[in-house]
């Protein structure tokens, strides 16, 4: 074979579909399309959507399903913005067979997902939460008993800077001005308007008073790792019995643990409703955050078994002038956390909740959001919860659950034809062959094998 060169060659003017360069194809996205059409989804997402397209006028648009695909594709391959994805899908031809794509056709812009997403309202990327969550029923990976609830923050697409006062609509820097020369600094420079900011007492940025003039549904809070940044934040839902997210919503970042819990719940027992799946909601974990008497009673009314850790208290609670079955809640709750059986939940509930973040959030791409406003945020969240329990039936059905697990298929291990139990199996069984066989080997017959 001679040395091939790297040098310019004219290419070719004329070329048949026949010769242009194929994908062999992924086998996690043809094993989630595979779950996809047996559940008839773009059937279903297109007849769903046709109210929001006009009839015969205009160029046909992309397929709902295609769009639902690329927001799934980000999820899976942890990109955060539309155009990340975009760019991905027009580079990946195992992306393009995923999405459906032909050869000579080309991949979807990002301002194409941007103008779908305003087009299809919150209810359209909800029925698709929904969707995902009924083939988790299907599969039977839905018991709805046992509910671990806990949130974490999305930072928004805003930045400090651009907060303004709601009373005047003046930009901090303006306000610092201000201060500065009530204080006697004439024309104070921005060094010196950093420097005086830094000094000054009773320093604080609170959302009743300050807004982002950018993401006016943006909230001031604090994050995971300390900063002070514009946020959201988002609460989620999770079946302890098998890792199903059953409910996801985003709120605004400064509304507490307390006052979010009832509406989550409520939201997810109405998907639960939605689904048409006999179950009802009947234990509720979180962690001491969650802890109130009004909260307490709240669940105690609703006939929810609480196990939600009591935070310590200074001194002896007083229960005069409180409201009627507030104590009461208070102290059954008490007496369920000290059972062996409420330590178990709570290290579950540590364990799988703080995982669902990790995966969404941290590897998803939902970190950081690229979108404004909590509609937007909120539709695209439910997505990557979507995506996120699709994983999880991918993983319950073939073994794996994200598209670096399953690179090829050997042997037919991983085709379908023999279930997670045969496959585990037979791994197991190949480990015990290769330590026979190891053990069988004498220090006298490795010359002769070398040999």
């Amino acid at each position: 074979m001679a040395l091939g060169k790297s040098g310019s060659k004219q290419s070719e003017f004329w070329v048949t579909v026949s010769e242009l360069p194929k994908s062999p194809g992924h086998p996690f996205y043809r094993k989630l399309n595979q779950i996809l059409q047996e559940a008839d989804f773009d059937g279903w997402v297109e007849a769903l959507c046709e109210d929001y397209y006009a009839g015969d006028r205009g160029r046909p648009g992309m397929p709902p399903g295609r769009y639902f695909r690329m927001l799934f594709a980000g999820y899976f391959e942890g990109i955060q913005s539309q155009r990340g994805i975009a760019w991905r899908v027009s580079d990946s031809l195992s992306l393009r067979e995923f999405l459906g794509l032909d050869t000579t056709e080309d991949s979807p812009h990002h301002s194409t997902l941007t103008r779908i997403r305003q087009r299809l309202p919150q209810d359209v990327h909800h029925a698709v939460f929904e969707f995902v969550l009924n083939v988790a029923i299907e599969k039977g990976l839905v018991k709805g008993k046992t509910v671990a609830v806990d949130a974490t923050t999305l930072e928004a697409n805003a930045a400090m800077k651009s907060i303004v006062r709601k009373a005047t609509g003046e930009s901090y820097k303006e306000y610092l001005r201000a201060l500065a020369e009530e204080e006697g600094i004439e024309d104070p420079s921005d060094e010196d308007l950093r420097r005086f900011d830094k000094k000054r007492k009773g320093k604080k940025t609170s959302n009743q008073d300050w807004e982002s003039s950018t993401d006016p549904d943006s909230r001031i809070t604090k994050m995971k790792d300390g900063r002070t940044h514009l946020a959201y934040k988002a609460e989620n839902a999770i079946d302890l019995d098998t890792d199903i997210v059953l409910g996801a919503e985003v709120f605004h970042a400064d509304r507490g643990d307390t006052d979010t819990l009832p509406e989550s719940l409520g939201c997810t027992q109405r998907n639960l409703i939605d689904c048409e799946i006999d179950a009802e909601i009947e234990e509720v974990v979180a962690d001491k955050g969650y802890h109130s008497a009004e909260c307490l009673q709240g669940l105690e009314e609703l006939g929810l078994r609480s196990y939600i850790p009591e935070p310590e208290y200074k001194g002896k609670r007083r229960w005069k002038n409180k409201p009627e079955g507030q104590q009461e809640a208070v102290y059954h709750n008490r007496r369920r956390v000290r059972r062996p059986k409420s330590r178990l939940l709570q290290r579950r509930r540590s364990e799988l909740v703080e995982r669902t973040f990790a995966h969404i959030c941290e590897t998803g791409g939902a970190r950081r959001t690229w979108l404004r406003g909590i509609a937007a945020v909120a539709k695209r969240y439910w997505i990557q919860v979507a995506a996120r329990n699709l994983g999880v039936i991918l993983r319950a059905l073939f073994g794996v659950g994200t598209p670096r697990s399953l690179q090829k298929e050997e042997d037919g291990l991983l085709n379908g034809s023999m279930s997670p139990q045969m496959r585990r199996y037979v791994a197991r069984l190949a480990m015990m062959t290769t330590g026979v066989l190891i053990s069988i080997i004498t220090p006298r017959m490795i010359p002769r094998m070398a040999a």
